[in-house]
């Protein structure tokens, strides 16, 4: 079951309960859906709560039942459709239309005054022509219509409730959608889905700690991949004075510096400056090392 199966399936719990809302709702899905006309209104969806919710919210908005509807028990992609013209019509009367007349649909606000109804809106809208990505993937969530003007009227809603969505075309169907996982997760509350909201949130969460986590991990890694360099080349520069018998000749300080150094390869300054007897500080054993290395060098030249 996808991320997006488990959302509509939490909206869908979303009691059927004003009539003001219902109608709202079933706007969003007829404007969302795949076909509003005055010969059709069709909705096809792969959602079992939202194919179980469907014919319950037309009844409490409209006190219509669709012509067209799946047989019990039916799986995939089910057709929900109304083609009686007296229905049709009693549909468009409550959204403020007329069968007959209206030529481009577009959000009536005047049946979205309530906030509720708006809320109500939104989540048809999404349960019919909507989606959200795996937030442990990657952060999406859109709603797609193939009425342009019904999508630059949802999109100015959004910006009145707060969000800032972006709108783009995608063959012949306009799309808002929201890349942000802090609007999503609001978004989704907004709808009535706070679980799934907080499984987002969780998401980017773990993300970010799992991201720390790498980030340490890579540092830690280039500063002990700069120690081993380091201590190599300080290695082959004592191995190099001793080949040339240049390394006894040295004052004790240096010798029993090397002496170290070539002991314990894999310890840092600050370890080899705390084993020295007396210790040091990392700063002189530093000096002491670089010394090492430029007298190795002069050695060869």
């Amino acid at each position: 079951m996808s991320f997006g199966s488990d959302v509509k399936r939490e909206l869908c719990r979303q009691a059927v309960s004003r009539k003001c809302c219902a109608v709202a709702e079933a706007f969003g899905v007829l404007l969302y859906g795949n076909a509003c006309t005055p010969q059709l209104m069709k909705v096809v969806t792969e959602s079992d709560a939202f194919a179980e919710r469907l014919p319950r919210l037309f009844r409490r908005a409209f006190g219509v039942a669709f012509d067209t509807a799946p047989e019990a028990g039916q799986e995939g992609k089910r057709t929900f459709a109304v083609t009686e013209p007296g229905k049709i019509e009693a549909i468009f009367q409550a959204f403020g239309f007329s069968a007959q007349s209206s030529v481009t649909l577009h959000v009536n606000f005047g049946i979205l005054e309530e906030a509720c109804c708006r809320t109500a809106f939104l989540r048809g809208a999404f349960l019919a022509g909507g989606g959200v990505t795996d937030p442990a993937k990657r952060y999406h969530l859109e709603l797609a219509t193939t009425h342009r003007k019904v999508c630059l009227e949802t999109e100015a809603l959004l910006l009145d409730l707060g969000f800032y969505p972006k709108d783009t075309q995608r063959s012949g169907t306009s799309v808002i959608y929201l890349k942000q996982s802090d609007a999503i997760a609001d978004f989704l509350t907004f709808l009535g889905a706070p679980v799934s909201a907080m499984a987002v949130m969780e998401a980017k969460v773990e993300k970010e700690l799992r991201n720390g986590v790498n980030r340490r991990v890579n540092c830690d890694t280039a500063n002990l991949t700069k120690v081993v360099d380091a201590a190599q080349e300080q290695i082959a520069a004592i191995r190099r004075l001793e080949e040339r018998g240049e390394l006894a000749r040295l004052p004790d300080k240096l010798r029993r510096t090397a002496a170290l150094r070539v002991e314990h390869p894999e310890a840092t300054l600050a370890e080899l400056a705390a084993m020295l007897d007396p210790p040091v500080t990392k700063s002189a054993l530093s000096h002491r090392m670089r010394k090492l290395v430029e007298l190795a060098g002069e050695a060869e030249r």
